[in-house]
This record gives structure tokens, C-alpha cells and sequence, in this order.
């Protein structure tokens, strides 16, 4: 550790020179460039940046960890900075006072970072930090950190004494009678796993966290960190003989279905750190009431739903869960359905069944065939996105009421709002019934017998009888005021519809517009064409421009930002909007805005000349098959030219403005709002 933090390395007066979490990561980051620690500092900060676009780094008790894996890191670092006023890392309890850059180069052997894993884990020790809150030189601070320092009340952290990947157990003495119907005999026993992006601190520190809330609560507790280092797997034998799981994860789980058939809570990794008591005691009521996870199946979506998210945060990550879900059945029909009309001609819906009537020499009978092909993936998309709502509300047994109600939907007419309606219903009649204390024999028939027998009888009666006619209706209304959009209010549409595919660059309200746009192919109007057209022409602009700034004004932007521009051009050509988002997560302020105001200009033209798009994806490849194709790569063209000027003049005003501090501001690393929300979603992006 003392080859990692040096006195030149630490800051104790760093509210001196930084008053925001991104100030603060550039002044740490200054000290490690001046000892060759780091080679390109934009290019590191932009990885920060990315990082902590994924979650805020700060951490309850005034610690704020900014921390990246990146290609400019020549060797593993830390840099710590105390700042008596507070920087805002984004903690619950508010400012940090202690902050630690923590810079791993992307190949980082496993020695080192299991020094940095030692360290975040002595940040949960209370007289660490307060040694290091009364440290009064830099030397000392250093010392303190890097172990070579041994008195006072923290226990630092050394190579020899660091914890390595391997499981962790904390344990309670035999004969504790706990909650959950246990054995009295026997303690309780929690398995856990932890891990984050990159596997340095947060893993560590909700493990540790967790160890010292089970010691509290007298329950045997043992640890999976799937950190950096790689990680060792639990035994089998000690995951067979659990009571209880808890997830505390911002990344997939490795080997999940080992946990399968237990209570379950599976949280992000930060309510490890923040609350592990919480989890503890609501594994545990779980586990008394006899909820389990499916046998031999998933645990919920990951991330669908932690138990800390507020109910707007819930509803967001179901439906998102649904859209990503039915994003590859729209894509595949869709465009089976636009080559279809290409090859056969706009009458090629009224061709008799390919099984019945097929001329292997006639491109007619060819042309039929796709569109059948796409007719029959597309119908799908209703019920897959109900399904897959429920499924993220309610694991697999949502499944089958989900796709009964969304197969209703679709029968009765009611569409996109129905299919939603019925996965929503669907989750949330599982979820009720999986609250109901059921006695241990029938535990193993629940999720294959019951649940969906019950559920799917209840979705069926509530979507034919009660609320699937109201939906139906309001859908008919939406569909007969998109065919009758024209003048003003179809340009009106066409600037929201602008505003929201390039507000968060593939984030949720991006989604929302894509999923509304797909929505009106199901049952395809003029109107909903047009739609369709409006929504994929704005998602183009903001790596299309971002690739022409680079271009014309290279000089605005840092190394790695033009590199990423040559990538934008394809990214943009092809519809994926999430190619600006390394643009908007170094300097938000200035791309989103630009992506924008290009977003509404294209928006609002492409409604304007009356272009529509049958395919729900393609980019510039699917020019044959959209309406009015010319004006169409006019109304993106006019939208790039905005947004590139924008971007430009925006960041020229950055680079000329006379302030002192303002030469930072324009070198913002840490993304906020769309952009986090953005890279946060792990299910398959609407644009994709």
C-alpha cells in the first residue's frame, strides 16, 4: 500500500480547490499526472466519469469513493483529499468529507487490488476514519492509509493482513433460537453476494458491512465477493445448508441459479453498505413466511425492483424490463414485414397463406413469406411485453398470467396500453398471492401448479370483464388522433417525440418514446407510421452529431472523445442513440442540450413532410422503405447541423470564457441525470 499512496498524494485542504465531486476528481486526479501515475488526464477522468454514471460514489458517513479501471492509469493509485466544507458525492446522509480517487490501471494484477478491496473494507471502521479526520499533516494521512502507521485507534489496511476474494463467514454460537422456524439448535444461515462495476470498493465494503450487521444480529453469515480479483465460490454444501439469500449487486451474479429455491432479497450494492441490518431482518421474515425463489430457475430480474427503490424507481424498472423484452420481437418482425412490402409492394398484405399457395420462382410468393414470418414474430409483441413486466415484478411464476393477459389484451383490441395494463395486473396479483403464509407441503407445487393456475384465472377475468374494454377504448382514441394528426399538432408531436428520444440518450424516457412509436406498428396507420418515422430519425441525431463536431471542431474535444467519434458515425447511421452517451457523460451540460434541441428540429420535419417508416429499427439502411426517403435525410440532416452547432458554440464558450474556474467546468466527468440513468438499465436498450 505504501507504493500506492504517497504524501504528494494526499489533499487536506481540498475544499480549497474543489467544491463539487467533479472538481475534487480533477484535482486528485492533477496530483497523480504530476508523478506519472496517470498518462492522459482527460481520459481518465473520462473513465471516473463513466463509473460514476453508473452510481454515485458516496457512502453514508461522509466517504465518497470516485474509482475506475482505466487504460491511463499506468499503476495502481489512491489519492485522498479532506474537505472541511463537504463535496456532494451523492451519499443519502449528505456531503463526504473524505474522499479517496482510487485509480486501478484495466489489466491491475490481483495483489494489488486486493489492497484497494482491504482498504474500502476499513472504511466501514469507524476509528479508521476518525484517525484520519484528525490526521494534521499529509504524511501522517499517508501513513495512516498505507498501514505504515500503526497507532491510534484504526486498524489500517497491509498487504499481509488484506482479505482475499474467498468466501467470508460471520458466525453465531450454536443454540441461538432464530427467527424463521429454524432449529433452535441450529443458528440461521445467510449466504450473500456482493459485486459492483468495477469490483474495487463497493463489493467489499457491502460485504463487510453485511459480516458486521449478521455478528450484530447472532446469524451465521458467509460472503461471495465477486470482485476484480476473480472470486472463489461458495461450497455447495455451505449454499445447501442456507436458510437465506441476499444479492447486493450492480452487476449480473455469476452462477445465480446456485441460489435458487430460498428466500430471497436481492438489492443493489449500495443498501448492503447503507442498511445490511434492514436486509438481514427482511431475508429473514421471508424465509419464516416460506417465500422462495422458483427451483432450478432465476431470482427476479436483476436490478427489477430492489428492495430500496421507491415505488416510482419499481414501476420504471418493470416496464423497462417488458420493453427490453420485446424490443427483439419488434425488430425481427418489423423489418421482416418493411422487406415484405419492399419485394412484394404494398399489396402484399393481401396474399393468401404461404402454406397453402407457394411459387418457389415467384418473388411474389417470397415477398409473402417474410411478411407472414414477421406478421406471426410481431404478434408476440403485446404479449411478450406483458410477460416480461410481470416477470420483473414477480419472477417466473409471472410469466404465464403475464402472457394470458397480454394474449387477451391483443384479443380484445386493447394493444399496447393493455399489454401493459396486463402485466402490471399480472405482477401484482403474483405478488399477493406469494404473500400468503403457505404450509410446507405445498411449498413445491406453488410456483408450477398453483400460482399460475390462480393468477392466470384472475388476469383473464380482470382484462375481459373489467378493465380490458375501458383500455381498448382509450386505445381506438389514441390511434384515431394519431390518424388524424396534421399542420401544427402533427409538428407539436413530432418536437416531443424529439425532446424524449434524445433527453437521456437510451435512458427510460427515451424508451417511453421508442416503446410508444412500436406501440402503432401492432395496428399501423398512417399516423403511427409517421410516428415510427419521427421517433428513429431524432434517435439518430445525437451520435451523428457528436461524430460531425469531432470532425469539424476536433480541438474542443479530448483524445478519447475524438476516437469515440469515429465509432459515432456507424452508431448513428444505425440507429443507436446510446453512441453519444461517452459525449454526454463527460460534459452533460452541453451534449444533451445540443442532442435536443437537433431532436426536435428532426422531430418536428420529418412530421411536417409527412414521412413514415414501417420497419421499428435500421437507420440509413431502411431508406428504401420509408416515405418520402429524401426529405426524410433532410429533416435528419437539418437536425445533426443543429446539434452540431450548438455543441460547438457551447463548448467554444467553455474554452474562451475568462472565469478561473471555468477552465474545469467544461471538463465535467461525472454524468448526472439522463446520461446515469442511461447506462443504469441492464436490460437491452430500446434503441438496439
Amino acid at each position: 500500500m505504501s507504493e500506492m499512496i504517497t504524501a504528494d498524494l494526499v489533499d487536506l485542504e481540498l475544499d480549497l480547490s474543489a467544491e463539487t465531486k467533479e472538481a475534487a476528481a480533477r484535482s486528485l486526479a492533477e496530483r497523480m499526472v504530476a508523478l506519472g501515475r496517470v498518462t492522459d488526464l482527460d481520459g481518465f477522468l473520462a473513465d471516473v466519469a463513466a463509473r460514476e454514471a453508473q452510481m454515485p460514489t458516496g457512502l453514508d458517513g461522509g466517504i465518497g469513493i470516485p474509482h475506475c479501471r482505466s487504460a491511463h492509469v499506468a499503476e495502481p493509485t489512491l489519492a485522498f483529499g479532506r474537505s472541511a466544507r463537504g463535496i456532494d458525492f451523492g451519499a443519502p446522509d449528505g456531503p463526504a468529507d473524505l474522499i479517496f480517487l482510487i485509480a486501478a490501471p484495466a489489466g491491475a494484477d490481483d495483489a494489488h487490488l486486493t489492497i484497494l478491496s482491504s482498504l474500502a473494507r476499513q472504511l466501514m471502521d469507524a476509528g479508521f476514519t476518525g484517525a484520519l479526520r484528525a490526521a494534521g499533516t499529509a504524511a501522517e494521512a499517508a501513513a495512516l492509509i498505507s498501514g505504515e502507521r500503526t497507532d491510534g485507534p484504526a486498524t489500517t489496511p497491509t498487504a499481509t493482513a488484506a482479505p482475499t476474494d474467498a468466501p467470508v463467514a460471520a458466525r453465531e454460537p450454536a443454540g441461538q433460537d432464530p427467527a424463521g422456524g429454524a432449529d433452535p439448535a441450529e443458528p440461521f444461515r445467510i449466504v450473500a453476494v456482493t459485486s459492483c462495476p468495477t469490483g474495487i470498493a463497493h463489493t467489499y465494503m457491502a460485504a463487510e458491512s453485511l459480516e458486521n450487521a449478521a455478528r450484530e444480529a447472532g446469524v451465521e453469515l458467509t460472503v461471495e465477493t465477486q470482485g476484480s480479483a476473480g472470486f472463489t465460490r461458495l461450497d455447495p454444501a455451505v449454499i445447501a445448508a442456507a436458510d437465506a439469500v441476499i444479492f447486493a449487486h450492480d452487476v449480473p451474479v455469476r452462477d445465480k441459479p446456485r441460489f435458487a429455491g430460498k428466500a430471497t432479497v436481492d438489492v443493489g450494492v449500495k443498501a448492503g453498505i447503507n442498511r445490511p441490518a434492514e436486509l438481514i431482518a427482511e431475508v429473514r421474515e421471508k424465509a419464516a413466511r416460506g417465500e422462495t425463489t422458483a427451483p432450478g430457475g432465476p431470482t427476479p430480474v436483476d436490478g427489477a425492483g430492489d428492495s430500496g427503490d421507491g415505488y416510482g424507481t419499481k414501476l420504471r424498472k418493470w416496464l423497462m424490463s417488458g420493453v427490453s423484452y420485446m424490443v427483439p420481437f419488434v425488430a425481427a418482425g418489423g423489418l421482416l414485414i418493411a422487406l415484405g412490402f419492399a419485394i412484394g409492394g404494398w399489396k402484399i398484405d393481401k396474399a393468401p397463406s404461404v402454406a397453402e399457395h407457394f411459387i418457389w420462382t415467384d418473388h411474389t410468393s417470397w415477398a409473402a413469406l417474410l411478411f407472414q414470418i414477421g406478421g406471426l414474430a410481431f404478434a408476440f409483441l403485446v404479449p411478450v411485453l406483458a410477460g416480461y413486466i410481470a416477470y420483473g415484478m414477480a419472477d417466473r411464476p409471472g410469466l404465464v398470467p403475464g402472457f394470458v393477459g397480454g394474449s387477451v389484451a391483443v384479443t380484445i383490441n386493447a394493444g399496447f396500453l393493455g399489454g401493459l395494463a396486463a402485466g402490471l395486473l399480472a405482477g401484482a396479483v403474483v405478488m399477493g398471492i406469494q404473500r400468503v403464509r403457505i404450509p410446507a407441503v405445498l411449498r413445491g407445487i406453488m410456483p408450477v401448479v398453483v400460482i399460475p393456475l390462480i393468477s392466470s384465472a384472475v388476469v383473464g377475468f380482470l382484462m375481459f370483464l373489467v378493465v380490458g374494454k375501458p383500455i381498448a377504448s382509450l386505445q381506438n382514441a389514441l390511434t384515431d388522433w394519431l390518424e388524424g394528426l396534421s399542420g401544427a399538432n402533427a409538428i407539436i408531436l413530432g418536437v416531443i417525440l424529439g425532446l424524449m428520444m434524445c433527453f437521456d440518450l437510451g435512458g427510460p424516457l427515451n424508451k417511453v418514446a421508442y416503446a410508444f412509436a412500436v406501440g402503432g406498428l401492432a395496428h399501423p396507420t398512417d399516423g403511427s407510421l409517421k410516428v415510427m418515422a419521427a421517433a428513429m430519425a431524432a434517435g439518430m441525431v445525437p451520435p451523428l452529431a457528436m461524430a460531425l463536431a469531432t470532425t469539424v471542431r476536433g480541438r474542443l474535444f479530448t483524445k478519447t472523445e475524438r476516437e469515440n467519434g469515429k465509432a459515432a458515425w456507424f452508431l448513428g447511421a444505425s440507429f443507436i442513440t446510446e453512441g453519444a452517451i461517452p459525449f454526454a457523460a463527460a460534459d452533460p451540460l452541453r451534449v444533451i442540450p445540443a442532442s435536443m434541441a437537433g431532436g426536435a428540429v428532426t422531430g418536428a420535419l420529418s412530421m411536417a413532410f409527412g414521412c413514415t417508416l414501417r420497419a421499428p429499427h435500421g437507420g440509413v439502411f431502411v431508406v428504401p422503405l420509408i416515405g418520402q426517403p429524401l426529405l426524410y435525410l433532410v429533416a435528419i440532416a437539418a437536425g445533426v447541423g443543429v446539434s452540431t452547432l450548438v455543441v460547438v458554440l457551447l463548448k467554444g464558450a467553455r474554452k474562451t470564457a475568462p472565469s478561473a474556474g471555468e477552465d474545469t467546468a467544461g471538463e465535467e466527468t461525472a454524468a448526472v441525470g439522463p446520461a446515469a440513468d442511461a447506462a443504469e438499465t441492464k436490460q437491452a436498450p430500446a434503441t438496439v
